[in-house]
């Protein structure tokens, strides 16, 4: 059974059609990343999804009662707030202190929880947002652009850590991503977006469709053989943004 199911949506924003005919179905367990250029859509199909913006026509249909965890693109907090973590993830409910902490070492940050949220690095600072999108176990876990402003190290470990989380909930992932040498590498699948679907499937068949190759240059192509090489690599960035 299909988690998410969308046929034929399109979505009209101040008088401009910013989708249109959009079909995409999102099963169980898996990884799908959304590509596409500024502009092309991404983030209007995410609010489609979680219900923030109506569509002109075509259907978005979830499944009944399903839980869904969302990371923004950004979010910002007054920095003179004093605001601990673990306050931040009780807000705007109260969260009891053994969900909290789960939700931490899930995302983990399990040693930030009494950390100003003022005083987090960037990457600290995503995997606060992941961890509180994790407080209700969700079966979906939707992120847009969560690496944004991170480095290439940084947001490899990102990504680990949400393939982590999918193995241990079995949640499926729908993220929205401009990091193109690592989004190859972790996703099942990839949607090329640009107002409509240009071209999905397996990360490898994207990189070669030429829809995708006239968005982002040949050059990619050769983006998940560069990810692959430099993967092992990347592992020690996991700990010290833990613990810093």
């Amino acid at each position: 059974m299909s988690l998410l199911d969308i046929t034929g949506l399109a979505v009209r924003l101040g008088g401009n059609t910013v989708l249109h005919d959009v079909d995409l179905r999102l099963k169980p367990g898996e990884i799908v990343t959304i590509v596409g250029p500024n502009g092309s859509g991404k983030s209007t199909l995410l609010r489609a999804i979680i219900g923030a913006v109506a569509p002109s026509a075509g259907q978005v249909r979830r499944k009944r009662g399903l839980r869904i965890g969302y990371v923004p693109q950004r979010l910002h907090i007054d920095p003179t707030l004093p605001l601990t973590v673990r306050r931040f993830l009780g807000l705007p409910r109260r969260v009891d202190a053994a969900t909290a902490l789960a939700a931490l070492e899930q995302a983990g940050v399990a040693p930030l929880a009494d950390r100003q949220m003022s005083g987090l690095s960037g990457g600290q600072f995503q995997r606060v947002l992941l961890a509180r999108a994790l407080l209700e176990r969700p079966e979906l876990l939707i992120l847009d652009e969560a690496t944004q402003g991170l480095d290439q190290p940084g947001s490899a470990a990102f990504y680990r850590r949400i393939e982590d989380v999918r193995a241990r909930l079995g949640c499926a992932v729908l993220m929205v991503s401009h990091d193109l040498h690592v989004v190859m590498s972790a996703s099942d699948r990839v949607i090329c977006l640009n107002g409509h679907v240009c071209c999905e499937g397996a990360p490898e068949h994207v990189a070669s469709a030429p829809e995708y190759r006239a968005l982002f240059g040949a050059g990619t192509q050769g983006a998940l053989a560069l990810y692959r090489h430099n993967h092992s690599h990347d592992h020690d960035h996991d700990a010290p943004e833990a613990a810093e």
